[in-house]
């Protein structure tokens, strides 16, 4: 009999990550669509779309089909998955079964937009269709011992939400999902400048900013760019430095609530576990996880040790890879994480 690779799919806001059960991570795309308006057609999907970004016709529209973590357009995100799914199965034989499919999900979501991630899966070509909530399998990726009766907790920042968990036994014993993540750093960012120089900047020239010299906290040696962008006043292109400090400045809001949601979740955790947590740590993954010195703003904020993680961006995928070995403990109607033995 011939068999097929089971997936695991990290269905992000910003960036999708396909997991082949014994390859491991092989497509890496930002979760983006093109869709041709007159026609309803798809134009392109992934890293394609995405350099269409502000700069397509007018007939054609560059979407982002999932919104804070959740499904905002089913038929789009259907589409988009099946085409990752076709990605990492193209040299599959004809003979193959369809894979089962692992997708994790935002620990916040509620069970319509659960049922729409896995329908939305099945429809792409999936035999079964699981989830994983996304702090869990951040942890697993992330080498945690969440199988054992100890307290670990995961920070995950993703481009929609940030999830937060304490976790232990195999199972989340309190968490937190704020829908405040890259995104809203990134539209920080783009009011600021706005507000600031009247000058209008697009998506991605915030994120390149947030990357290039975002910090949590002001740099010691302060850094400065130019950018590019629509004069409001007089409607032309014009280019102004822009300072690291200032960057720091716009994402203040945005950092603060991420702050806010670790603390709250430390409040809610059993004494037992916080001793825990207190000896190894608090975990940071997601691409979010990297904004320069989060980790020293969260240890200064919560008295505790912060590590970022060492594959940060890929966790969420291979965590939720990993979870394939016990694929059939996961019953796609009940809860998102099953408790594990090894």
């Amino acid at each position: 009999m011939f068999g097929t690779k089971d997936l695991g799919i990290d269905l992000g806001t910003a960036n999708t990550l396909v997991y082949v059960r014994g390859k491991g991570i092989v497509v890496r795309e930002p979760s983006v669509v093109a869709l041709r308006t007159d026609t309803k057609t798809i134009e392109a999907v992934g890293e394609q779309a995405k350099r269409m970004i502000g700069r397509t016709p007018g007939n054609i529209r560059a979407v982002r089909p999932m919104k804070d973590g959740v499904i905002a357009d089913f038929d789009t995100t259907a589409t988009m998955i099946k085409y990752f799914i076709r990605q990492a199965l193209k040299n599959r034989s004809i003979f193959s079964r369809q894979p089962n499919v692992m997708v994790c999900v935002p620990s916040g979501i509620t069970a319509v937009e659960k049922r729409a991630v896995e329908d939305a899966t099945r429809q792409a070509g999936a035999r079964e269709a699981f989830t994983i909530e996304e702090p869990f399998a951040a942890a697993i990726g992330a080498d945690l011992p969440v199988w054992e009766p100890t307290g670990s907790m995961v920070v995950d920042i993703g481009g929609g939400t940030t999830e937060v968990a304490v976790i232990s036994l195999g199972g989340i014993v309190t968490s937190r999902s704020i829908r405040i993540a890259g995104d809203e750093m990134d539209e920080a960012i783009i009011q600021y400048i706005k507000r600031t120089y009247n000058l209008l900047v697009g998506e991605r020239t915030a994120e390149q900013l947030k990357m290039d010299i975002g910090s949590a906290l002001p740099l010691e040696q302060e850094q400065v760019v130019e950018i590019r962008g629509r004069d409001l006043v007089t409607g032309l292109p014009k280019t102004i430095p822009i300072s690291s400090n200032e960057i720091t400045a716009a994402l203040t809001d945005t950092v603060g609530a991420i702050v806010e949601a670790v603390k709250v979740t430390l409040e809610r955790c059993p004494p037992e576990l916080s001793a825990d947590i207190m000896d190894r740590g608090i975990v940071l993954t997601g691409g979010g996880g990297l904004l320069r010195n989060l980790d020293k703003l969260l240890a200064r904020e919560t008295g505790m040790p912060v590590i970022v993680a060492e594959n940060a961006l890929d966790c969420v995928a291979i965590g939720t890879g990993r979870a394939l070995e016990n694929i059939h403990l996961f019953k796609s109607r009940g809860t998102a994480v099953a408790r594990i033995r090894r």
